[in-house]
């Protein structure tokens, strides 16, 4: 083979090549192709933030996402079942929700619910009922492009019966939201819950890629006389995150939460190499909501900043 002709081919492969990549990336997003580092996380808003705001018949659930865009600059939203109203069955009311959402630009992130029933009630007719209550919220969640349900972990019994029972609830209601693609993730809510060793043996022992739990900085007090360390229940908790609850109750005049290090939380979150949505959640008296929550948002911003 002559030299020319090598050299013909070589120069053909290598274009070959060239426009295999260009062809590449255009399927890929522009940070990836110029090394960016990827953002440890993005900020959504829980609307328990507005509880009082909603409690108070000053606002709606149809208000909540545009109120977290419009007056906060975020864009990822997290709802909350009893500011449905009993709607969640609603077609007409999914989609005008929906569609606010999907005209803004904004991203359904999950449906927090409560009152559907305890998934640890060691009565099985009982326990089944409460499974077949949460089926709604996973259908409304597809509707919406939500990927993750919340649900509460609760039974009355002792440590074992109830992991056991929830074992089971947490089972069962998975593979159904396993269909559509949806997230059952549990918080720490008090009773067991709030057990970070507790809760994450539960889902060592559902073992689904589709269940998961919703650390919550502030939500580890296990009984009156029992609290968890929160740091601990941190660390318990964060290996199985699919999202992260970052309340807040009070703000120094650092604009630090006194009673939670933040930085020492993130390292924590940082180390488990957790990369995904974290979410305010403001649940104090000494400001109004919407100082609580514009205060959370530029902590978690100096928290990002670390990290950049």
């Amino acid at each position: 083979m002559s030299t020319n002709t090598k050299d013909r081919r070589s120069f053909i492969r290598d274009l070959g090549m060239l426009g295999a990549a260009a062809g590449l990336g255009s399927l890929l997003p522009f940070d990836v192709l110029a090394g960016a580092k990827k953002e440890f996380f993005k900020i959504s808003l829980a609307e328990w933030s507005f509880h009082k705001a909603l409690f108070g018949g000053k606002m709606t659930n149809l208000d909540f996402p545009m109120r977290a865009k419009k007056e906060f600059g975020i864009n990822i939203v997290e709802y909350v079942s009893p500011f449905f109203n009993k709607k969640e069955t609603d077609p007409a009311y999914l989609q005008e929700l929906l569609n606010i959402t999907k005209g803004e630009g904004i991203q359904n992130h999950l449906i927090m619910v409560d009152g559907e029933g305890e998934l640890g009630n060691l009565d099985e007719k009982a326990r089944t009922k409460a499974i077949e209550n949460h089926y709604k919220w996973v259908d409304a969640a597809k509707i919406l492009g939500c990927l993750t349900v919340r649900v509460n972990a609760a039974g009355n019994g002792t440590e074992n019966e109830v992991k056991t029972a929830v074992v089971d609830g947490l089972g069962r209601l998975t593979e159904y939201a396993k269909k559509s693609k949806i997230n059952i993730i549990v918080e720490n809510h008090g009773g067991y819950s709030s057990d970070g060793k507790w809760l994450s043996d539960v889902m060592r022992q559902v073992n689904s890629s589709f269940c998961g739990t919703l650390p919550d900085f502030g939500n580890f007090k296990i009984s009156a006389d029992r609290q968890y360390d929160i740091y601990q229940g941190v660390t318990d908790l964060v290996p199985f995150a699919k999202g992260i609850s970052a309340k807040t109750f009070k703000f120094d005049e650092r604009g630090e939460e006194p009673d939670i290090n933040y930085t020492k939380m993130f390292k924590i979150i940082h180390k488990a190499k957790f990369n995904g949505i974290v979410g305010i959640e403001w649940e104090g008296d000494g400001f109004s909501e919407e100082e609580g929550i514009k205060k959370t948002k530029v902590l978690l911003e100096k928290i990002l900043k670390q990290y950049a």
